[in-house]
Parts: C-alpha cells; structure tokens; sequence
C-alpha cells in the first residue's frame, strides 16, 4: 500500500525525491518488521485479555508432563496476535502487485483458518478430539495442493499470462512438458548439480513441504516459547534466500536461479519475524499465551511455502531441524509402538516420551533449557543453511 502511495506521490510531485527510499526492498523490510513488532505488542495485551474473557484456556492432558499442569487455563489460540502482526505490516509495505507475497498470505491465513477451528472446537466446544485427523487434513491437502499447482508454473514464469500459457502447454502435451531448469531442486553446497522434477515432480515435493512444514512446527510448539523463536530465525534466514534468488545481480554471482518478485518475499518475512518476537514478549516462559494451531500451523505453512518459491526446499530441512526431529520423533514413536505390539503383544517406546522436547524433559532437563538449547541448535543451524549461499 505505502509503496504504491509512494510511487504515485513521486510521479505527481517529483520534488518529494526522498521517497525513492521506497523502492528499496531492504528498508520495507525493516520497516514492516519494525511495524509488525510495534504492532504484536501494543495489541497483546488486547488479545490476552479477550481470549480470558472468552475462557480459551489450554486444556493440559493428565497423561502429558506433570509439571505443565499447573499451565491449565492459560489463554490459547495466542496465533491470531502473530497473524494480524504479519498481515497488517506486510500489506502496509509490500508491493501488491507481487504474486508470490499473495500465494504465502494466501497459504498462511488458510492453514491459520485450519488452526482456528481446531483450537476452537477443543478449547470453545469442549470436544478433545477438536477437527478430526482426516478432516484436517483433507483440508492442509486442498490449500497444499493448490498452492503446489499454481506455483509449478509461477516459479518459472514472470506474469500470469505467461503462467497460463506454460499451463496449457503442459496439458496439451498430455501432460509431459517440462520446466525450466529454475524449477529443479536445488542441492545445496555444490554449484550446477540440480534434479529436474517436472510437473507432478514440483507439485508433489511441494506439497510435502508445505504440510509436511506447517504439521512439524505444530508438533514443536509444546513449550513455552519453542516453536516462535526458530520460525523467526528461520523465517529471517528465508528472507536473505528470497532477496538472492529475486536479484538478478545476486543471483547470478551466487548461481542461484533468478526468480522475478521472489525479493519481495523478504518483506514477509520480515514482518514475520517481528510478528513473532512480539509473540516472544508474552509467549516467553511462563508463558501468559500459548500460540495454539492457529498460529503454528499457518506459521509452518508459510515457511514452506517460502522454501518452495525461492527453491530451498533441501536448506529448509537443514535449518528447521529441530522441526525435522520433532515431528520425526513422533512417527518413530508410533510407528514402533504399533510394530512391537503387534509382534511382541506389548507396545515399546524409542523416547522416554514424544515429541522430542518432551523426552529431554523426562530426562531431568528443565523446560528453559531445552528451550533455550532448541534455539541454540536452529542458530547453528541457520549459519550452516546461510553458508550455502557462497559454498558452493
């Protein structure tokens, strides 16, 4: 909005020349950081109050950690506050005619909307069970699937009408064309080794990152403050990739794929990590809001969504480890549960208790210092993923 105002304010009055500034992506990124941040915490207050006042408490689970029962009732579907952070400051300073900035508030608010209805049927209605497994995941589908299908083709053109023409020869070739090499997965820390995907290859590696994203920072947000600072960092790194891959100098010096309006991404991302040490001012322990699905669904989906546009799919996992070792900590969990009872007669367990933060938990470990240790390993984590901007 302010840099359509701003371009309009230079053309009518050319003596307002400092308004150049606006077209600067690096300074609308700090400002809609700055802006969500101020946002986040003038209005937390507000949404703590209201969500006390409906009675959205965190239900706690007799069976979880005892020492978390004393965090029964605190105010939850604490995500909103995230989500009007990132959403005001990103249509405040991005550029609105940029696809790809619409494509993530698009996915974001959808799998928030997901969140939404989950939390509200467990907190609201009482139900345990909130939206059903399937439900919910019918639903993360069709919103996965859809993005995965318009950005195959957006990715690796520059306007619509070029994706609708890239469209309609993939399905009048009968569905075999292939696309430009932008469009491959990228292999991190080598220079021009990349796997060509084609079509259904992009759509499903797609589509398995962005739910697969959005389920493993669900899973992560289990305490007090675990889930929002690695979505911050890791948020903020996928800002530096977007700036990279939507620079036509950068990229080429770096051998990054040149992907037109991907730089504009950086002002989301921008504004998401200020949304969320906004969060962070209230959601540090102990906690006074829990983020709930509404925010660490819509949250995972964004940074999914991100990777899949500036082709870091495979950085992604480096830097969101601790999301991979969650959620991965609970498959291995189920999964050999279920086979040693069905072998043996008796369930066994790999964790002392999943997801993982809960095992270092059972181990004697206090809940800041898992925390504070999750954050140190994704900083770390961070640096290795950045590193493979110029190691190569």
């Amino acid at each position: 909005m302010l840099f359509s105002l701003a371009q309009w304010l230079q053309a009518h009055y050319p003596e307002l020349g400092f308004l150049r500034v606006f077209q600067y992506i690096t300074f609308r990124a700090v400002m809609a950081a700055m802006t969500s941040l101020l946002i986040g915490l003038a209005f937390g207050p507000w949404v703590i109050r209201k969500l006390t006042e409906m009675k959205i408490g965190q239900p706690i689970r007799e069976y979880g950690m005892q020492t978390h029962l004393g965090k029964r009732g605190t105010p939850t579907m604490g995500g909103v506050l995230v989500l009007i952070g990132i959403g005001a400051s990103t249509l405040l300073w991005f550029d609105w005619t940029n696809r790809f900035v619409w494509v993530v508030m698009i996915v974001t608010m959808g799998f928030g909307a997901i969140g939404w209805v989950d939390d509200w049927r467990k907190v609201v209605d009482k139900n345990p069970e909130g939206m059903k497994s399937r439900e919910k995941f019918f639903w993360q589908s069709l919103i996965g699937l859809l993005a995965a299908f318009y950005l195959a083709f957006s990715v690796s053109e520059n306007n619509i009408l070029g994706v609708v023409q890239l469209c309609y020869r993939w399905v009048s070739s009968g569905f075999s064309t292939d696309l430009p090499p932008k469009a491959d997965l990228m292999l991190p820390f080598v220079k021009t080794i990349s796997m060509p995907l084609g079509v259904w290859g992009f759509m499903a590696l797609a589509y398995f990152v962005i739910v697969g994203t959005s389920n493993a920072v669900n899973f992560t947000d289990g305490l007090d403050g675990l889930a929002i600072m690695p979505v911050v960092m890791v948020g903020s790194a996928l800002g530096v990739f977007a700036y990279v891959t939507g620079s036509s100098v950068f990229s080429k010096y770096l051998l990054f794929p040149y992907i037109p309006g991907a730089g504009e991404l950086m002002i989301f991302c921008a504004a998401m990590a200020g949304a969320g040490l906004a969060f962070l001012w209230f959601n540090a322990h102990p906690a006074q809001v829990f983020m709930g699905d509404v925010g660490a669904l819509s949250l995972g989906g964004a940074l999914g969504t991100i990777a899949v546009i500036t082709r870091q799919e495979i950085v992604l996992a480096i830097m969101g480890g601790v999301f991979v070792a969650e959620v991965l900590s609970v498959m291995l969990q189920v999964s050999w549960f279920k086979y040693t009872k069905n072998r043996f007669g008796e369930g066994r367990r790999i964790f002392r208790m999943a997801p993982l933060h809960h095992h270092f938990e059972k181990k004697g470990w206090a809940e800041t210092q898992v925390v504070v240790r999750f954050w140190i390993i994704t900083m770390l984590l961070c640096l290795v993923g950045l590193a493979s901007l110029k190691l190569r």
